[in-house]
């Protein structure tokens, strides 16, 4: 409690006038929306995950950077059109992810890019496997005004987090963060928080007694367990656990897989935010991981005219009126 205490001090510290009157009319335009059954959006996004690069060090099995499995161009998110983007939303944006797919620190510019939406007064987060926090990385890291530093961990045995991470070595992982909170201690800084996530499947659910002690152990801030998301799921997987309150997933009728909530016509995070990969497409959400729904180009257009824009606003009336006729919305929990 009192970790994530310390996150939303700063979080409210962070806000400002115009963006709480901008998130609520987003809130009461979403709501007028889903009663009249079309879209009407008042407000700009409130958050934004952009992607730092498409590039990962690890071959996880249900992840497009994993497989090598991209159907869009892959490459490094450039500083020039990072800087822009944000210049254009700071004044609205509460909250950036400098995540969407691939291993951030493998950008060789990413601090710099934290470092600059900081300076603009944004809560900055991103997701790490954390193979890459050196000791000149991690300080780097404290220097960039990094707010939340999500660890992907999903195994507290080498030979159970390999499963899942393939690549990857859990020994160098644990080291990284044991640095990182050893120094952040030494620097009397309380940033980044470190929030260690762990993606329940078939393979590792047995490790979930012993997890909370691994965790206190490392003395991370926040534990998070996390359902996994599973392609082709209706044919099920070895990594839906046997506990389906760790599932997406529930058994149907005809043998096959479903999701476990019901879906209804509509989706807060068509007026929560947006969603930009490397190289400036803007895409409804994290679902759309091959961008086949681009709604503009950041590189010519800015984004508060790709947000209100025809493609956008026929996105979301389809989610109003039929939700399960958009391909990547069959396989959301939102």
């Amino acid at each position: 409690m009192k970790n994530k205490l310390i996150t939303a001090m700063v979080f409210f510290r962070l806000l400002t006038f115009q963006k709480i009157i901008n998130y609520a009319l987003l809130v009461c335009s979403f709501q007028i929306s889903k009663l009249v059954g079309r879209p009407i959006l008042w407000g700009k996004p409130t958050t934004l995950s952009i992607e730092p690069t498409t590039g990962c060090n690890l071959r996880c099995p249900e992840c497009p950077s994993g497989l090598r499995a991209f159907s869009r161009p892959t490459g490094m998110l450039q500083e020039a059109l990072f800087q822009r983007t944000i210049d254009q939303t700071y004044q609205h944006i509460t909250w950036l992810h400098l995540y969407f797919q691939g291993e951030p620190f493998l950008n060789p510019h990413f601090l710099e890019m934290v470092a600059y939406a900081d300076s603009k007064g944004v809560f900055t987060s991103t997701s790490t496997n954390a193979h890459y926090l050196t000791e000149n990385q991690v300080n780097g890291v404290l220097q960039s005004g990094l707010k939340q530093l999500i660890v992907s961990v999903d195994g507290i045995t080498q030979g159970i987090y390999e499963k899942y991470r393939i690549g990857g070595r859990l020994e160098q992982v644990q080291e990284g963060i044991k640095l990182l909170l050893t120094e952040r201690k030494k620097s009397g800084q309380h940033f980044p928080r470190v929030i260690l996530q762990f993606l329940v499947t078939g393979q590792n659910e047995h490790q979930l007694p012993g997890l909370k002690r691994w965790a206190e152990k490392l003395q991370v801030d926040e534990l998070q367990l996390k359902t996994t998301q599973i392609y082709n799921f209706e044919n099920g997987s070895e990594l839906i656990p046997s506990d389906l309150g760790y599932s997406r997933y529930v058994p149907a009728e005809n043998g096959k897989w479903r999701l476990k909530k019901k879906q209804e016509n509509k989706c807060w995070r068509m007026w929560q935010g947006v969603v930009a990969t490397w190289d400036g497409k803007v895409v409804p959400c994290c679902f759309d991981k091959d961008a086949k729904y681009v709604m503009g180009e950041l590189k010519s257009q800015s984004l508060a005219s790709i947000w209100t824009s025809l493609p956008y606003q026929h996105f979301r009336t389809q989610l109003l009126g039929d939700r399960n006729k958009i391909d990547i919305c069959r396989n959301c929990t939102e």
